[in-house]
């Protein structure tokens, strides 16, 4: 005779026990009336010891609120990942770091957790809140960004200006970064940021933009102004510039792809150029392609030189490469090269 197979219920929650929504500890699990064998077996995922959820967490913030079920006292999300929550632009070494970066006090234990970066600060930081996390605040996070520069690691100074950008822009400043750094005493990395300091302007709308402005002023051209709305001689706006040199009447535009490839793109920025011209404006415009060879860059900053009215003989052409490590760093390098014996000598 057949008897059918029964159904395996071992892993299933007993009649009338209501499981808890989203990711939750296992100490709720049991408070809700969930059993061990249940909460260990394959029914729920672990996206850190001691939480379980029915689904893996599909973004950063499933992530950081799983986290946030075992979440130690006095802790925040910092660093990279405060970062990332805030939506700053990081660069592709930057965005590989994966890891939870949570900081607490010192006076706390490290955290020790799988894919987890335990930080222990000396100092407080300004803590905020994001999608209901702690957060550290966004002057805070550019200074902890100063820990992870160093050779093999992955922020370096040209970073550091674009998060730096960022952060000044949408805190309408430069100050807040000045102060947060202050209240630091020998911080990690602060001779690197306070160069990044120097190179900082508030305005960038975008990364490339800063990047491309990096290019060209450390090349020797003169400091632009930064999205600018451009009027008419009848006050209508003409147009928001990216870089904008007043006299001559130079305006540089980064052309992004997502943004300026597509055939209406085109057709209304080719609108918004004649406009421009026939208001007496140069406009020039910058491509990735500009900005990725050693060759193109030389060829971009002589192409706005001849724009701005800067003669090539006072350019320094070799300053256009993007810079990872600041100039106390190499200094330094050069210095360890010199006292290091040559092999003729031994």
């Amino acid at each position: 005779m057949f008897v059918p197979a029964l159904p395996d219920v071992s892993d299933r929650p007993d009649e009338g026990v209501v499981e808890p929504e989203g990711p939750f500890s296992v100490r709720v699990g049991l408070a809700s009336g969930l059993t061990v064998r249940v909460l260990n077996s394959d029914r729920y995922v672990r996206p850190t010891r001691g939480v379980r959820s029915a689904a893996p967490p599909a973004s950063l913030v499933g992530r950081a609120e799983a986290f946030m079920r075992v979440f130690p006292t006095m802790a925040s999300f910092s660093h990279l990942t405060a970062a990332r929550l805030h939506g700053l632009p990081l660069s592709y070494a930057m965005e590989a770091d994966e890891r939870l970066h949570v900081v607490r006090p010192i006076t706390q234990s490290r955290i020790r957790r799988a894919d987890v970066v335990g930080h222990r600060a000396f100092h407080p930081r300004c803590i905020t809140s994001v999608e209901g996390l702690a957060v550290v605040d966004l002057a805070d996070t550019w200074v902890d960004l100063g820990e992870l520069v160093a050779r093999g690691k992955p922020v370096g100074l040209d970073d550091l200006i674009v998060v730096g950008d960022a952060v000044g822009t949408r805190l309408h400043g430069i100050q807040p970064l000045h102060d947060a750094l202050a209240r630091r005493v020998r911080p990690r990395g602060k001779v690197t940021l306070l160069e990044a300091l120097e190179e900082i302007r508030v305005g960038s709308a975008s990364p490339r933009e800063t990047l491309a402005r990096l290019m060209l002023v450390r090349c020797g051209l003169p400091e632009p102004a930064l999205n600018m709305p451009i009027h008419g001689p009848d006050g209508s706006l003409l147009g928001i510039g990216d870089l904008v040199w007043k006299k001559p009447k130079v305006i540089g535009e980064y052309q992004g792809s997502e943004f300026h490839d597509g055939e209406n793109d085109r057709a209304r920025d080719g609108v918004r150029r004649r406009g421009l011209e026939a208001d007496g404006w140069i406009v020039e415009e910058i491509w990735n392609a500009d900005m990725i060879t050693t060759t193109a860059r030389h060829d971009c900053v002589r192409r706005f030189a001849s724009a701005v009215g800067v003669e090539e003989s006072g350019l320094t052409l070799a300053s256009c490469e993007p810079q990872f490590f600041s100039r106390h760093a190499m200094e330094l390098a050069l210095v360890r090269e010199d006292r290091r014996p040559s092999r003729w000598n031994r």
